[in-house]
């Protein structure tokens, strides 16, 4: 089991930057494809990014969720236990909670069935 911490939400203007950091512990962090998702008010949760395990390498493979692309960026460092969300050029339709989760293998999940530990997430909120 992986417990999950997310943090660096806030309130932005349309076109800044934010990054989200996710802090973990366990065993299973090291060798776990690690994502993101979100949730908008009133929508089901969606699939942001993920990133796998690159056996002790930062980096990986990594897959994104169309309206993200080109603007989000995943990493993990993995001496330090950490996941971030780089996202650029906000748009006011990326407001939601964010989540960290750890997938249950490791490869490039997107469904949340495919996670088995979950962060209790971080909002951003991006203003118009």
């Amino acid at each position: 089991q992986v417990q999950l911490v997310e943090s660096g939400g806030g309130l932005v203007q349309a076109g800044d930057s934010l990054r989200l950091s996710c802090a973990a512990s366990g065993h299973t962090f090291s060798s776990h494809a690690m994502g993101w998702f979100r949730q908008a008010p009133g929508k089901e949760r969606e699939f942001v990014a993920v990133i796998t395990w690159n056996g002790g390498f930062n980096g990986g493979f990594t897959k994104y969720a169309d309206s993200v692309k080109e603007r989000f960026t995943i990493s993990r460092d993995n001496g330090k236990n950490m996941v971030y969300l780089q996202m650029n050029s906000l748009k006011p339709e990326d407001t939601a909670v964010y989540y960290c989760a750890a997938s249950r293998g490791n490869y490039l999940a997107t469904h949340p069935s495919d996670f088995g530990s979950w962060g209790q997430g971080t909002v951003v909120t991006v203003s118009s």
